[in-house]
């Protein structure tokens, strides 16, 4: 076996469970952020800190390094790079037109609709205030704005009423990322519920789907998540179908977050991460034999995964910081450990802000326990524990 170096590119609460699965595996990984003591830094071989947006300095870094893998665990790159670092030789998890495509919903929506014929919201596209006005026109009220370019839920909005439009478009502008300052409008959809798909596409196997994950947002960015949540087997079997078709047109190996609507009309195509999903986490108490970031490691690896299996029902509960911060401490924590089932997690952050995840609970039980009681649980716990500035 070989091992390999990797260079993982984002570093926060995701990448660190990635280099911990990555090193389980006797591999070598240097974690690269645009700021100081990021999670994966505190447990990498290496790190580096550069502004990923920067086309120069990332090819400095990966020139540095001679990687065999890049492994990016954000969206804030210079993913364009990346086509260039194929031709190499090294190898872009999963692949540089994954990264691509999923880092503008522009190319990702198309791909999914117009080219692939996945079920998704009526929607188009804006550059100014004037054609945005138009869009939302056409789509109707309510409709949901998302800068084309943007993470972790930035410049995301719904549009309720009219005084809400130049309100919306204003705050996609200062969500989006970089110098791209396009939006998509989308129609608002009646959904029952949301779910996450992680999906497990192999060098050397079959595609392979998790049992799928319900979650709960606020402002673009997840709250709680439970495995498993209750689907039909005619919409599962039609999510697995999408996730199988749009990971195996953007190839490559590794593991995907695939996101749907649930409503009474069917399944609908949102959005896709080519990386282990923040709503995920919830695998992280043993919910599976392996959890996402163990699956992801395994197939970028190329080693084989036989299968995925429900173990138990689970839930996790993020926690929030409220205020600006470069020293905090957590109280709560030693009783919501004192709890059966229960686990907590710490991310290790240098500094707080307003909604920044700074750890999460988890909870988790038997198969035959109730799943919701199981998710109320780690929301109750949650709400224990408090992140104090110094």
């Amino acid at each position: 076996m070989k091992r390999h170096k990797i260079l993982l590119l984002g570093s926060g609460e995701l990448g660190k469970e990635v280099t911990i699965a990555l090193q389980r595996l006797g591999q070598y990984v240097v974690a690269v952020d645009s700021y100081k003591d990021a999670p994966a830094m505190q447990v990498a071989h290496e790190h580096e800190v550069i502004n990923m947006l920067d086309g120069d300095a990332l090819d400095a870094i990966v020139a540095k390094h001679n990687p065999d893998l890049i492994v990016p665990e954000i969206e804030a790159i210079r993913t364009e790079r990346f086509y260039d670092y194929e031709k190499q030789g090294i190898t872009v998890v999963p692949s540089a037109k994954a990264a691509n495509f999923t880092m503008n919903r522009k190319a990702i929506r198309d791909l999914a609709s117009k080219e692939l014929g996945l079920r998704t919201a009526n929607y188009l596209y804006a550059t100014t205030l004037e054609d945005f006005k138009k869009a939302v026109s056409v789509i109707g009220i309510p409709c949901v704005v998302k800068p084309l370019m943007s993470s972790s839920g930035k410049g995301q909005s719904i549009i309720k009423t009219e005084q809400d439009v130049e309100k919306s478009w204003n705050y996609a502008m200062e969500g989006s990322r970089g110098d791209y300052k396009e939006v998509i409008v989308e129609e608002f959809i009646k959904f029952n519920s949301e779910i996450t798909l992680l999906t497990v596409t192999q060098k050397n196997g079959n595609t392979l789907f998790c049992p799928p994950i319900g979650h709960r947002q606020e402002r673009g960015d997840y709250q709680e998540s439970w495995q498993p949540c209750a689907v039909s087997d005619k919409d599962l079997k039609e999510a697995q179908d999408m996730a199988a078709k749009v990971t195996k047109a953007l190839s490559g190996a590794g593991l995907w977050g695939v996101e749907f609507f649930l409503t009474d009309k069917g399944i609908y195509f949102s959005e896709l991460s080519p990386r282990p999903h923040d709503t995920g986490m919830v695998t992280l108490a043993n919910t599976q034999n392996l959890s996402e970031f163990e699956l992801h490691a395994r197939a970028i690896i190329g080693f084989p995964i036989p299968q995925i299996q429900l173990q138990q029902h689970g839930a996790s509960a993020v926690l929030l910081a409220s205020a600006e911060s470069t020293s905090y401490h957590f109280t709560g924590v030693t009783d919501v450990l004192s709890n059966p089932n229960t686990d907590v997690r710490l991310f290790g952050k240098p500094t707080t802000r307003p909604y920044r995840r700074m750890g999460v609970v988890l909870t988790y039980d038997n198969l035959q326990s109730d799943v919701n009681a199981v998710k109320q649980r780690a929301i109750d716990l949650s709400k224990q524990i408090s992140i104090i500035n110094n």
